[in-house]
């Protein structure tokens, strides 16, 4: 393996991850005296919030994400990476990376989470959104299903292709549900000659008891109705038992559907393999008061891959706020302690929590203060604004809004990656490609199925 050349002048800082935690370390250590150095697999930080907006064809890709060097670009103490980082070696303090070896003194990990499926094998079937890749991927799937819909001379397969399924009543779920009635009920409703788009069933599936669990009761229930307002279907205490390409089982009830989209839950990223230290069931890294690595107090575990616990000692949520505060705590550490100095425990400052439902409908918890409709949705639309990275993105997103509002229509309707009207994405990568052929109708060669994009490594946190 071939070591990354490093200054030996000042202390060296390796941040795994360049999602809001880890560029909040980032930014943050901009003047301090230190050389960092950001690795992540991907040349762009990732706005998620606003991700399956690219997924429901409300916005471009662009408009959420931004490159890495770009946001670095003045600070003149950091060094940007491009590489999948495969490995820690704690004990000669070296990232593995593609074959590289980069040298640190201190470590921050904030390499996200991934989809989780509860032990079955349903990625193929049932795609998530934590990347640009899925949201693409979950818009070409949307997408595709309503032009096949148009031509499928088959009623049962057309209705089948009409059928979205969402699992999991958390914000993504909630919000996506919404996105897609609206998309199919509002932006579609005029565009198709032999189909009615507005005739499209959407189904809402939540193992709990109500939506949005963190949320209070009263919100909980104002979001269930907005969504069925729009006319989504919500299924609560229903759990999923099997999937497949053409059907989804919640126990006896057989729903056909060739689009289903998984929010129901997440797993760490691999750190806790990487740095050989304790997990959670979800396989985050239990770390100490001061995000600090057990045995390891110069390695730091932050976001969505840290099992840090709040006040009343319940884990802290994998959301965009406790990772952005904790990449800020890491790095006001390390400077204190390049002063002799320490600091207190890290101390999580809950703001309060938003979810978006359609046009003109969200809900807000902020302390007390609880709000749903109209003004939750503004307040929620000016928060994303503000967090948005960039002036070009947030300007490029008010447009985008502004547009969606007033003609009812989304600009990004591109069915990408793809010829003709292959509904390959909704086929199983196991089926032989025979079966494949059989069941479009189509001749082999590039139209045979791509499995969906299953991704490892490090993710951007939320």
């Amino acid at each position: 393996m071939t070591p990354i050349a490093s200054t030996q002048a000042r202390p060296r800082i390796v941040i795994i991850g360049a999602g809001f935690g880890g560029l909040s370390a980032a930014k943050h250590l901009a003047r301090a005296p230190f050389d960092v150095t950001v690795v992540d697999r991907h040349n762009y930080h990732l706005f998620q919030p606003l991700l399956y907006q690219v997924a429901t064809a409300g916005l471009s890709p662009a408009d959420i994400a931004s490159p890495i060097r770009g946001i670095l670009r003045r600070q003149k103490n950091a060094h940007v990476i491009l590489a999948k980082v495969s490995g820690v070696d704690t004990l000669r303090k070296e990232v593995v990376a593609e074959g590289r070896r980069i040298p640190f003194d201190h470590l921050i990990v904030a390499t996200g989470a991934e989809h989780a499926y509860f032990g079955h094998d349903w990625s193929s079937y049932a795609p998530g959104l934590k990347t640009i890749d899925d949201a693409t991927y979950l818009r070409r799937r949307i997408l595709l299903a309503f032009e096949r819909a148009e031509s499928e001379p088959d009623s049962d397969e057309r209705r089948r292709l009409l059928n979205f399924v969402v699992v999991g009543g958390g914000p993504t779920g909630v919000e996506m549900a919404g996105a897609i009635a609206e998309l199919a009920k509002r932006a579609l409703a005029s565009d198709f000659r032999s189909i009615d788009p507005r005739c499209a069933r959407i189904i809402l599936v939540e193992s709990g008891p109500r939506l949005l669990a963190p949320f209070a009761p009263s919100l909980s229930e104002a979001a269930r109705r907005s969504l069925e307002h729009l006319g989504v279907e919500v299924r609560l205490g229903a759990v999923v038992t099997d999937c497949d390409c053409t059907r989804v089982l919640l126990g006896q009830e057989r729903i056909e559907t060739r689009t289903i989209v998984w929010a129901a839950g997440v797993k760490a990223s691999p750190a806790a393999e990487w740095l050989a230290v304790a997990s959670d069931r979800a396989g985050r890294v239990q770390v100490q008061a001061d995000l600090s690595v057990p045995g390891h107090p110069n390695i730091f575990v932050i976001g969505d891959a840290a099992a840090a616990s709040g006040p009343a000692g319940k884990p802290l949520p994998g959301v965009a706020p406790v990772a952005k505060q904790q990449g800020r705590y890491v790095a006001n550490l390390l400077m204190a302690r390049a002063k002799g100095k320490t600091l207190p425990a890290f101390a999580y400052r809950d703001f309060g929590a938003m979810a978006t439902i359609g046009r003109s409908h969200a809900v807000a918890q902020v302390g007390a203060c609880k709000l749903s409709g109209v003004w939750a949705w503004l307040l929620w639309s000016l928060a994303h604004i503000y967090f948005l990275i960039g002036s070009r993105n947030r300007l490029a997103v008010v447009m985008n809004w502004c547009w969606n509002y007033v003609t009812f229509q989304r600009g990004t309707r591109l069915i990408t990656g793809i010829s003709g009207s292959r509904i390959e994405d909704v086929l199983p990568a196991v089926m032989t490609a025979p079966a494949i052929a059989a069941e479009l109708g189509h001749s082999l060669g590039d139209q045979l199925p791509r499995t969906p994009p299953v991704h490892s490594g490090i993710l951007s946190t939320r």
